[in-house]
């Protein structure tokens, strides 16, 4: 079963699409090259065979080499998150993009090494110096319940076996088509502040130096 989040996050990367020279960050396994066909891939995991083998809160380029930089799912999986935004800001050309995604409302994937969620108002903060070009939210609520319906599915052992998992995977189905029914969300219990996407898998942000 395909993931519920993989459409969207290719839809945001493809808006950014660039034959601008690109650091890819956290790039093992990731196949972005239609993309971004210039991308430098560093990962600091040899097995998954990156170009260059290195931690994302030392990188070891030069400042302002790149026009773009992109770093999808990786930000949660670092223990200075400030620290890496710094190292990615950077090694960022005056002018270039930042391109990244993380996780708000997820389960733990890529265990141990697993320590942050972020809202998209913790996003902001972070990348609070530079201009914003967007931010947006990977799911919206129904979909996301769906979505973690199926991270259960993807990443447990159940009673009942595959009759199980197939009644998972039907109702993780189920509410990813249901997010048509929220007319309106709040930031509150008590209704008092309208919100958007209360409940989000993911938050993508762009972000230019």
């Amino acid at each position: 079963m395909k993931k519920l989040t993989r459409p969207n996050i290719e839809k945001f990367l493809r808006r950014y699409a660039t034959m601008e020279r690109t650091l890819d960050i956290g790039s093992g396994g990731s196949s972005y090259d239609r993309f971004f066909p210039n991308r430098l891939t560093v990962d600091i995991d040899p097995a998954r065979k990156p170009e260059i083998v290195a931690d994302a809160h030392a990188l070891p380029f030069r400042d302002g080499e790149f026009a773009c930089v992109l770093c999808t799912e990786v930000l949660e999986h670092t223990k200075d998150t400030r620290g890496v935004a710094a190292e990615l800001m950077r090694v960022l050309r005056p002018g270039g993009v930042l391109i990244l995604t993380t996780r708000f409302v997820y389960p733990l994937h890529d265990a141990p090494h697993d320590y942050y969620r972020f809202t998209k108002y913790g996003l902001r903060e972070l990348f609070v110096r530079w201009q914003i070009v967007e931010q947006c939210s990977e799911l919206g609520d129904f979909s996301t319940v769906g979505a973690l319906l199926q991270r259960i599915g993807f990443q447990t052992t159940l009673r009942g076996g595959k009759l199980t998992k197939v009644f998972i995977y039907a109702l993780a189905w189920i509410f990813s088509q249901l997010d048509w029914l929220v007319k309106a969300e709040y930031g509150d219990i008590k209704r008092a502040v309208p919100e958007q996407d209360i409940l989000a898998t993911g938050v993508y942000i762009a972000v230019q130096k």
